[in-house]
């Protein structure tokens, strides 16, 4: 039997993770020593392999096959634009994806002014201001601290994750549009979905009855 290859993302959604799996069966050990410097983790007895991924990472493995099954954010699934399939909302670390700056930019958004966007996820900055809202902006990438952006005049706005809101309201910003929702999400390999249909719908099947059970 082949296995069955998990790629987790690093940090708490693994451990989240793993819990959710462990009430529906699929256990390991191995991966609780916080000590070990392995970078696979097995369950010989399942037939299953694990491994730990950063976030950005995690789509990739899943859509070369090198993970049969992945659990990633949603924005992350959305800026990486992989080909795969996302069969699962797990509902954690629910947030949102906004366009954030300060009341002033907002009549600037309404009347599609030509105005500077920055932000960490250019794909999806670019797909909503060019696809859904049809306005002409310039994306700036930015990997730190986003909300310095239009602080300090590099941009009239910024597209970023949104979980309180307290970093914007203490910085004088405020979301202006709201894109989409964001969770974690179970992804699968196309070619896995087909090979190891049984397997993974088994998985797919008993982790949403839990879902359901849990809410």
């Amino acid at each position: 039997m082949r296995y069955l290859t998990i790629a987790l993302t690093k940090g708490r959604l693994a451990l989240k993770t793993l819990n959710l799996l462990e009430q529906i069966g699929i256990s390991c050990d191995e991966m609780k020593d916080k000590n070990t410097r392995k970078l696979i983790f097995t369950n010989e007895e399942l037939g299953i392999r694990f491994f730990l991924a950063k976030a950005n990472d995690v789509p990739t493995y899943v859509e070369y096959g090198a993970a049969d099954i992945g659990i990633s954010g949603k924005d992350i699934i959305m800026e990486e634009g992989r080909k795969l399939y996302e069969v699962i909302d797990l509902g954690m670390g629910r947030c949102k994806m906004c366009v954030c700056g300060p009341e002033t930019a907002r009549e600037r958004l309404k009347h599609h002014e030509l105005i500077r966007v920055a932000t960490k996820y250019p794909n999806i900055a670019k797909d909503y201001f060019y696809n859904k809202k049809h306005q002409t902006v310039e994306i700036i990438k930015l990997n730190g601290s986003i909300e310095l952006a239009p602080l300090v005049g590099l941009s009239e706005v910024i597209v970023d994750i949104v979980e309180t809101g307290s970093t914007l309201r203490e910085n004088g910003l405020t979301v202006l549009e709201e894109i989409c929702d964001l969770s974690a999400r179970v992804i699968v390999n196309q070619v896995s979905m087909k090979r190891e249909n049984e397997r993974i719908n088994r998985l797919i099947r008993d982790l949403k009855q839990l879902l359901t059970e849990n809410n």
